[in-house]
């Protein structure tokens, strides 16, 4: 539903969409009769009561998301962020996209979203759901430079991706995983399982080490996708 105008531009025709969420201030223009409501993506507040653990990590995935605006109505509208490149990822029904926040510019809005920790993102093994899992995943975020929390999407539309330098997508299937760094990580797609792992040394801990003490290994089947870069969004 989505078409690309060019490497940095999208357009999508919201009435056919059936109306599309995306970040808010990547409209570029739009033509027709639409409106534009701020949106909030199921799961962007729902630890927020409870005790103190509860209300932490209600602040913290309050913090993890972008935020986004509905658009309604009948005509098309052009999207665009900050000269990033995007990619359109065309969803079937059963496949799931997650998706780091910062790096999701747009999705048809019949597409079912939440917000999740990558902690359990695949029901990985890297620290468990829960509240938990999402305050181990805090100490890892703050170690890779990744997310928190990350946007799980699923249904049949489609999604925008957004990506520093460009995109490679990689196939996830064969009998090793695709290990990447948590810096140039996009978004899954398909049924992927991504485990944080540690790869530090002593050389790290004395400052000699390559630097790439956090690794993100992808197994399953699917595609992941990383940006030629590992500069943050």
């Amino acid at each position: 539903m989505f078409e690309k105008v060019n490497g940095k531009v999208v357009k999508v025709n919201v009435g056919m969409a059936g109306g599309v969420v995306a970040r808010s201030g990547a409209m570029l223009f739009y033509t027709g009769d639409i409106s534009f409501a701020p949106h909030q993506i199921p799961g962007g507040q729902g630890m927020g009561g409870g005790g103190g653990l509860m209300r932490m990590a209600g602040r913290m995935m309050a913090g993890e998301h972008e935020r986004t605006m509905l658009a309604q109505g009948t005509g098309e509208v052009h999207y665009g962020f900050a000269g990033l490149e995007v990619h359109v990822v065309q969803m079937q029904q059963g496949a799931t996209l997650r998706v780091e926040a910062s790096r999701l510019l747009a999705n048809t809005a019949a597409l079912q979203s939440s917000i999740v920790s990558v902690m359990s993102s695949g029901g990985g093994s890297g620290g468990g759901g829960g509240i938990m899992g999402a305050l181990r995943g805090a100490a890892s975020g703050a170690l890779t430079g990744q997310g928190m929390f990350t946007t799980q999407l699923s249904g049949q539309g489609s999604a925008v991706l957004l990506a520093h330098g460009g995109f490679l997508e990689l196939p996830v299937g064969g009998p090793n995983p695709i290990v990447v760094d948590p810096q140039a990580f996009v978004a899954t797609y398909g049924n992927v399982q991504t485990e944080l792992k540690t790869a530090m040394s002593w050389r790290d801990a004395v400052g000699r080490g390559a630097g790439e003490a956090m690794q993100l290994h992808c197994v399953g089947q699917g595609v992941v996708y990383v940006q030629a870069s590992e500069e943050k969004l």
